[in-house]
């Protein structure tokens, strides 16, 4: 953040790498389409639930 990043997404617990992959891909591709971060990143969790419908993932 000192280095001037406007925002952050991080994790409060350990995640597995799979989904945590699957999840940014899909977000930065939302992302290109809509420069609303809050919306794209909602897109991808939506889209991770449904692909890993476990709550551990």
């Amino acid at each position: 953040m000192t280095a001037g990043v406007k925002s952050v997404v991080v994790s409060l617990w350990s995640v597995p790498d799979n989904s945590t992959s699957f999840l940014m891909n899909d977000f930065y591709r939302h992302f290109q389409q809509n420069s609303d971060k809050a919306l794209a990143l909602r897109q991808a969790m939506l889209t991770v639930k449904k692909k890993y419908a476990n709550p551990l993932d």
